[in-house]
């Protein structure tokens, strides 16, 4: 159990496998790779053999004798000076054998190399190697202007994700734009999702200017998941009208962003209160502020469960505020009263300071009531 956890401390725990294996890619890249290795290693061994017979050598110095002579890349270490006409013919004949077979290994590398798909098929395989490592990552798909922001927040929010374009240079726009991971397929495929490890992700973001690669992409992912048979992954989409954004709500998104509306929602808001909009942008929108605005989730199994609000003692305790609840069914209650009743899986809308939100979430999600409530 201890060397367990040690072994966990120090992540010994092993690499963990990718749901693809590219092993028969890398494969048929290398089998070319099979006849010269061969001849060069037969090669050394008919010479070492060779060497034995005719000059009487011991093994190791028929082997010697055989490597750099097979190979062409020196001459005289051993007893060269005391051979007769059949030794010399023999070497000879090893020198010409080796410079064939070594041409052939150099011609064979160098077409392989031509080709130009080893070199990328090793980096991907590395690539997926890393993904794999990776748990509830985000799966962004598809690179655009929106991608790019994105990725800057979540970096600086150390949230992982992964990038899925079907850009043939998305290696190049990776690292100029420094996607830490990223995946060249067709987002909505089979293929993508296994090399992305979606089975471990937490949720799909989908930010075509396509309504209907969004639409091919959420129907993917659903199905995948099923497939799995593994709890809904958070699916985020994007539209650019009221029509489309209630299509992917249909289709099974979480969440839809409309960029129009965003736009609108906070134009009208700078232009209409915009100290309020000053204080949203320093607190809501940047990290590291003062206080922070976060919904939690109370879990089915939570003591708060059909509890009234002001047994919680939340202020008191945590020093933070809730200032609305989200029912299940989606009605918002804005700054409830002590009265008000906490139902299983509604949402409550805590204001803050990191701390204080932190410590109400471990509040809210324990199955007993806690012991310094007993107190209170």
């Amino acid at each position: 159990m201890a060397f367990n956890k040690l072994k966990k401390f120090l992540h010994w725990e092993g690499t963990q496998k990718p749901d693809i294996d590219m092993s028969g890619l890398l494969y048929e890249q290398l089998k070319p790779f099979r006849a010269p290795f061969l001849l060069l290693f037969a090669g050394l061994l008919l010479s070492t053999l060779g060497y034995v017979v005719v000059t009487g050598y011991s093994l190791i110095d028929a082997f010697f004798q055989a490597s750099y002579t097979f190979t062409t890349t020196g001459f005289g270490a051993l007893k060269e000076s005391e051979f007769d006409g059949l030794d010399v013919f023999y070497t000879a004949v090893v020198m010409m054998a080796g410079s064939a077979v070594l041409s052939f290994c150099v011609i064979s590398v160098i077409d392989v190399l031509n080709r130009g798909k080893l070199i990328p098929i090793i980096k991907e395989r590395n690539m997926i190697y890393r993904i794999a490592r990776l748990k509830n990552h985000f799966i962004i798909c598809y690179h655009n202007e929106y991608t790019i922001q994105l990725s800057q927040q979540f970096r600086e929010a150390h949230i992982p994700f992964v990038v899925v374009d079907n850009n043939d240079a998305l290696e190049d726009i990776a690292q100029k734009y420094r996607y830490p991971f990223f995946i060249n397929e067709d987002p909505h495929t089979e293929i993508a999702m296994l090399k992305c490890h979606l089975s471990s992700a937490r949720g799909v973001i989908t930010l075509s200017s396509s309504i209907a690669d969004n639409i091919a992409q959420i129907a993917s992912v659903r199905l995948y998941e099923r497939e799995l048979g593994r709890k809904p992954y958070f699916i985020i989409g994007n539209a650019n009208t009221n029509e489309d954004e209630e299509k992917l709500k249909k289709l099974g998104a979480d969440c839809v962003v409309s960029p129009a509306k965003l736009f609108a929602q906070r134009v009208n808001a700078m232009a209409t209160r915009p100290d309020m909009e000053n204080l949203l942008e320093r607190f809501a929108y940047q990290k590291d502020t003062p206080l922070d605005l976060e919904e939690i989730v109370v879990p089915r199994y939570s003591w708060l469960v059909l509890k009234k609000l002001k047994e919680a003692h939340v202020r008191e305790i945590t020093q933070t505020s809730i200032v609305g609840i989200t029912q299940k069914d989606g009605k918002f209650i804005s700054m409830p009263n002590g009265d008000t009743l906490v139902t299983s899986e509604c949402k409550l809308l805590v204001i803050g300071t990191s701390l204080g939100v932190r410590l109400t979430k471990q509040l809210v999600s324990k199955k007993d009531k806690p012991e310094e409530l007993k107190y209170v």
